[in-house]
């Protein structure tokens, strides 16, 4: 398929991982399960990414185990679902000194970080990475989270929107409590900072009092790029107003372009250019050498079996407990206020079906894609074409499901396919991960 994508509108990639074992017992997995918490095979994933000229290495977080299902952890952490994880904070300076131009977002909570110990901590990454991290902000959910941090339960889900707005501008104007031209280094005098461009912010707000000034250099960003996945409308309106790149689980080529409509109107109504949000959206692709084979190791990964069904049950949420429904039944109606727009769109995308082939499917993907590097590249660029942009957040099924030989699949096999057709980038432009993600070079 011939390509008429130019400069200004090149997809953007990303990769979405867990600081978790990846692949321990799947063919090609080698011994990652007795190593992966050294953090050297993300180091090496990073060096694959950056030498692809990704964009984006994005690092999930989350901070309980789940004894929801059936009453007990025992499923969880069977299959690795959400433990164990160590933290990924400090493994981003250590996937930054191995690499050149890779962007690294790390995932905070505003549920659970007070805002000075997240700005600080921001800044500080910011400069050990020489202007290449980015803050995917999360408002967390479910009780089990917030009994690991004194509370009982965490506000409900609206309210936690509210919260996160607060927070974000304390954040902002705690980066901002420096000038950029604060510190001096004046020999004559013997001053390094000067103290007229340090500022209290003397925030007094609904939810937070916080006098500064940061007691940190401001970010070299000024303010690092911030990352969102908006789903329910709190989350949409929230990402529109704030995020420079959107994560999204839409489904399908229309509800993808119907999504990035809503958002970039709401960010004009905002004030914002909508050409200053790049959204991602989630896909899964199955490269083999050729497309009969992709297609038998995709129906082998979505085989409708209990093993399946369980480990994708234990994802959807930490407050039902799925396995009080029979599998042959159809998915009940419930609601939650916890990660309510992915049960929203588990019970849409499971409507009549049985719970096993529902929980079985592959529902988290926006497309299909499988195939050679080529069929796979096609089937890319027709629907970057069919929504407009902006690009893709490779999401394998989880960390668990991760080998070497995928990511040198997407990498060695993909990408460059990709670059041929000039659909993304052979080299990155000037400049710190911000201006990158935003830039048409």
């Amino acid at each position: 398929m011939p390509s008429n994508t130019t400069e200004q509108n090149r997809m953007r990639l990303g990769w979405f991982i867990n600081y978790l074992t990846p692949a321990w017992n799947q063919p090609w997995s080698g011994n990652a399960g007795a190593e992966w918490m050294t953090g050297e095979f993300f180091v090496d994933m990073a060096r694959a990414l950056d030498r692809a000229n990704f964009d984006v290495m994005m690092l999930e977080d989350s901070t309980y185990i789940a004894d929801i299902y059936g009453g007990s952890s025992q499923a969880e952490l069977k299959h690795t679902v959400r433990a164990p994880k160590n933290d990924p904070l400090p493994l981003i300076p250590l996937l930054a000194a191995a690499t050149e131009q890779l962007g690294f977002v790390a995932t905070m909570s505003t549920s659970f970080y007070q805002p000075f110990l997240l700005a600080r901590l921001m800044t500080t990454l910011d400069h050990l990475t020489e202007g290449r991290v980015g803050w995917n902000i999360v408002t967390s959910s479910g009780y089990l989270s917030a009994q690991n941090f004194g509370m009982d339960q965490l506000p409900p889900h609206d309210e936690r929107y509210e919260i996160a707005e607060e927070f974000v501008e304390v954040v902002t104007k705690l980066w901002n409590s420096w000038d950029q031209d604060a510190v001096v280094m004046d020999r004559e005098t013997g001053t390094y900072v000067d103290s007229d461009r340090v500022h209290t912010i003397d925030h007094h707000g609904r939810f937070f009092d916080v006098r500064g000034p940061l007691n940190a250099l401001p970010p070299l960003q000024g303010r690092p790029p911030i990352f969102q996945a908006g789903g329910s409308p709190q989350g949409r309106s929230f990402a529109a107003k704030h995020a420079d790149t959107i994560v999204s689980s839409a489904k399908g080529v229309d509800e993808m372009r119907q999504y990035r409509d809503e958002v970039r109107a709401k960010a004009v109504e905002f004030g914002r250019n909508p050409d200053d949000i790049r959204i991602l959206y989630m896909v899964s692709p199955f490269i083999e050498e050729t497309d009969a084979l992709a297609a038998r190791r995709r129906a082998e990964r979505f085989a409708i079996t209990d093993e399946r069904a369980q480990r994708r049950l234990l994802m959807m949420s930490d407050e039902i407990d799925f396995a009080q429904f029979d599998l042959d039944q159809p998915l009940p109606e419930m609601s939650t206020d916890g990660s309510k727009s992915i049960l929203a769109a588990f019970q849409k995308w499971g409507a009549g079906r049985p719970l096993r082939e529902a929980a079985a499917s592959d529902e988290f993907e926006a497309v299909p894609l499988c195939g050679t590097p080529a069929t796979v590249a096609d089937q890319m660029q027709e629907v970057f074409e069919e929504v407009g942009g902006d690009g893709f957040l490779i999401f394998a099924g989880g960390g668990g499901m991760i080998t070497r030989r995928y990511i040198d699949q997407v990498c060695d096999g993909l990408v460059p396919e990709l670059q041929r057709r000039g659909l993304v980038r052979s080299t990155q432009p000037e400049g710190y991960f911000k201006q990158r993600l935003l830039s048409n070079d």
